[in-house]
């Protein structure tokens, strides 16, 4: 099953040609130099950004998979991120996908965005590795930008939302601290290098948000807010000479309310199988820390085996259309087919 799919949710224009788990092409443009001057994505520019390159970015992948000038007799199906994300942005890849369904006769399988976070460890190169199985039921932590989710899997395509966050995620919440911090977007690779010049210590000891509560809920507002006032109260040249110890202060109260809230899952469920993805676990201590926890409870761990897989890409969401369209998951009619700004990953 060769799936050519397309993900433009966001700051990137991607696009993948798949069979199965393996990835033959995959093409990503990222807009993060447009938007980093105004410390956070613009929607209208991702949008003309997408538009004036969804088209070199398809046919990029189409020659990189080398299925030669008859490729789309190769292609079965389309793919899509039909959301959650910006909906100008969303907007621009359905667009293509449905224009490249109609020209070729195929049918489009429609991806939350979500999904291929949660595919993404099971991802593999052209050849066929890592050889990896799944193994249900799991547990599945979403950590990004946008989404700080568990969510519980009994088989493929199957979704139960344990906990998520009630406001800021994880990742907004890094971004917003480096802003505080007076660096650019991103900033969550910032909070990392700082963090890790220091060793990851922790020294001002920022609140762990809803870590007694009973639920699996996230909450990093209020974090965020501690954050504020204490750099308000810190005079300048302090926060100057110790900026990178707030850098790793702040960084381990995100990531200890994490890996507290997965090991109450585990304890909730009795699964021990953790599959992570979403780009904040390209962060190394974070991985770590996932380590140190599953090594404790005897359990098991797969994170994106490529760096690519942890940002936005139309690989994940081809893996995921694999399982979707084994299913027979399809969209049923073009002219119904829609963006879903807030698509939830269970209805």
């Amino acid at each position: 099953m060769v799936i050519l799919s397309i993900d433009t949710s966001c700051d990137e224009t991607a696009c993948a040609i798949t069979e199965g788990r393996r990835v033959l092409s995959n093409v990503i443009y990222s807009q993060v130099l447009i938007h980093k001057k105004w410390g956070g994505v613009v929607p209208s520019l991702a949008k003309r950004a997408h538009e004036e390159r969804i088209d070199f970015v398809v046919e990029e992948a189409v020659r990189k998979s080398k299925l030669g000038s008859q490729a789309f007799k190769h292609i079965d199906y389309i793919a899509v991120t039909q959301g959650p994300g910006l909906a100008m942005a969303l907007e621009v890849g359905m667009k293509k996908a449905t224009e490249l369904a109609l020209k070729y006769d195929k049918k489009i399988i429609p991806v939350n965005h979500l999904e291929g976070h949660i595919y993404s460890s099971h991802v593999q190169n052209s050849k066929g590795n890592p050889k990896r199985e799944f193994s249900f039921p799991c547990l599945a932590l979403i950590i990004s930008g946008s989404h700080t989710d568990i969510v519980l899997m009994k088989d493929h395509i199957t979704y139960e939302i344990l906990g998520e966050k009630i406001d800021d995620a994880a990742g907004e919440a890094l971004d917003k601290a480096a802003r505080m911090l007076g660096f650019g977007y991103p900033g969550g690779a910032v909070i990392e290098r700082l963090a890790q010049e220091v060793k990851n210590i922790d020294t001002y000891h920022f609140p762990r948000p809803m870590l007694h509560s009973k639920n699996l809920q996230f909450s990093f507002s209020g974090l965020k807010t501690s954050l504020f006032y204490f750099l308000k109260k810190m005079p300048e040249k302090e926060k100057v000479d110790k900026i990178k110890l707030v850098a790793s202060s702040f960084q381990e109260a995100v990531f200890d309310t994490i890996i507290k809230k997965t090991e109450d899952a585990m304890k909730q469920t009795g699964i021990k199988n953790i599959i992570v993805g979403g780009g904040v676990i390209a962060n190394k201590y974070l991985r770590n820390k996932f380590r140190r926890l599953i090594k404790k409870h005897k359990g098991s761990i797969l994170f994106p085996p490529y760096p690519y897989l942890t940002g936005d890409n139309a690989a994940m969401i081809g893996v995921a259309a694999h399982y979707k369209a084994e299913k027979r998951i399809f969209v049923e009619n073009f002219d119904t087919f829609d963006r879903l700004p807030r698509f939830p990953l269970t209805t």
